[in-house]
């Protein structure tokens, strides 16, 4: 098991949601559900950060954002888009402005629903994107070792 497996890092990016998704990410690092238990650390710093957490519809404004961040983040790197706005538009999916869920920006690797997602479907998302970043770091691994 690699150190990313036992500590990893998230960074969280609220798209343009109604910020219920965004209290619940904050729950989620707050000694009730203490997500530091797991060795999970939030980071502002996409370079530094292993899995991306989507709040949100993707608009627009927004949608460069997200790339951005996406782009900065080094591989292997894991999508979760937290919340039915960030997994489809949610309710704000008609609205004129609404590209959509994560998904219509970034590849997204795990899909947290909910309306506002509750912290423990959040920190199960998360657990569940550790197995895909472990699956995308052997993949790299495998890469790289076929090339020489």
């Amino acid at each position: 098991m690699s150190s990313t497996s036992k500590s990893p890092w998230v960074i969280h990016y609220d798209a343009s949601s109604c910020n219920g998704c965004d209290i619940e990410v904050l729950a989620a690092l707050t000694p009730l559900y203490d997500v530091e238990r797991f060795g999970i650390v939030n980071t502002g710093n996409p370079k530094h950060a292993d899995i991306f957490l989507v709040t949100g519809s993707v608009n627009d404004r927004c949608r460069p954002v997200i790339q951005q961040i996406y782009d900065q983040m080094l591989e292997p790197k894991v999508v979760v888009a937290v919340g039915a706005c960030a997994c489809t538009g949610g309710v704000f999916r008609d609205c004129y402005n609404i590209e959509g869920g994560a998904d219509s920006a970034i590849p997204v690797d795990v899909y947290a629903p909910g309306c506002a997602v509750r912290p423990e479907t959040i920190i199960d998302a998360v657990v569940q994107g550790l197995g895909i970043l472990e699956q995308k770091r052997a993949a790299l691994k495998a890469a790289k070792k076929a090339k020489r």
